[in-house]
């Protein structure tokens, strides 16, 4: 599990569940980084990168902020095939919804379309609901926004409204003082350092999968998945040794994967490598396989066995 250094915190605690929502690539889950401090889940630009519910943890002075990020709502189909996938990304984020104190809406800043309409329709009544208006630095006008804000407070009673942009910490840091009066006074439910309730064998397939995406781009359908097949500690745990597969449809998407003479696989492996020590802080010895399984993204059993809850 992925650890901050932190100081000590004396006094009443404030500790609280906060849903990060909305359609896809919105910048959910590099908001969520950012509030981090740390990578906690991947990015690219595909659609549905992220495709599990991911705990980010920020403790500061006497408040811990518990991050929830989510799948961005799936309201179509986008390959053939994918139901069963796009039905469990989307009970994610509809079981998420009930059981936090505060959410996050994300959506571009001056925009909302039927998708983000359909996820702030999930959002329970009288749940306090921040729109987050992201993507600031591509407005050119400010004041183009109070129409727009207008607007969006006419499509529900939010309860703040946060211009950022995810990416900057001095956006996100202003983001977590607001949030703050909104979390009970309770007990942590993390230690102190704790920045993540994800493994470390989560986040290795979690990055194989990003670097699969972001060296792929559209050439790759949606429906691919990284299993990891072993994960060891070694030399006191010094050295991680960890061996994947990269999940395929079809022989001409292993094709892709692999690359002429293999250079394509091996920059996915070599990028996830150095990612991964970065962030254990140890040496990884990493083996990537590519194997074709047709139709596991409509196959519940074989979505629970990659991984998917």
């Amino acid at each position: 599990m992925l650890k901050a250094a932190v100081g000590s915190n004396d006094g009443d605690r404030r500790c609280g569940l906060i849903a990060i929502v909305g359609r896809p690539n919105v910048g959910k889950s590099t908001l969520l980084n950012t509030l981090i401090g740390q990578k906690v889940s991947i990015t690219s630009r595909k659609a549905q990168t992220t495709r599990h519910r991911i705990t980010g943890i920020s403790t500061q002075a006497d408040t811990q902020y518990v991050f929830v990020d989510t799948p961005g709502f799936q309201t179509t189909h986008t390959t053939r095939g994918t139901a069963a996938l796009n039905r469990n990304l989307n009970k994610t984020v509809q079981s998420v919804l009930g059981d936090v104190d505060v959410v996050l809406f994300v959506v571009d800043a001056g925009r909302f379309g039927p998708a983000d309409a359909k996820v702030l329709s999930l959002i329970p009544p009288g749940k306090p609901t921040f729109l987050i208006a992201n993507k600031l630095d591509l407005i050119t006008r400010r004041s183009d926004l109070l129409p727009w804000l207008q607007q969006m407070q006419a499509k529900h009673a939010f309860t703040e409204f946060v211009p950022l942009t995810a990416t900057k910490k001095d956006d996100t840091q202003r983001l977590l003082d607001i949030i703050r009066p909104y979390l009970p006074e309770q007990p942590w439910y993390y230690d102190a350092d704790a920045l993540t309730d994800r493994s470390d064998k989560f986040l290795a397939a979690e990055l194989i999968r990003e670097k699969l995406f972001r060296l792929t781009g559209d050439e790759l359908p949606y429906t691919s998945t990284v299993q990891i097949d072993k994960y060891e500690e070694v030399e006191g745990g010094r050295l991680n040794r960890i061996a994947a597969t990269i999940i395929v449809e079809r022989d001409a998407h292993k094709g892709m994967v692999i690359g002429e003479g293999g250079e394509r696989l091996k920059r996915i492996s070599t990028e996830a490598r150095t990612e991964l020590e970065r962030l254990t802080g140890c040496k990884v010895f990493l083996e990537v396989w590519v194997k074709v399984r047709s139709g596991w993204a409509d196959d519940e059993k074989r979505l629970k066995s990659y991984g998917y809850e």
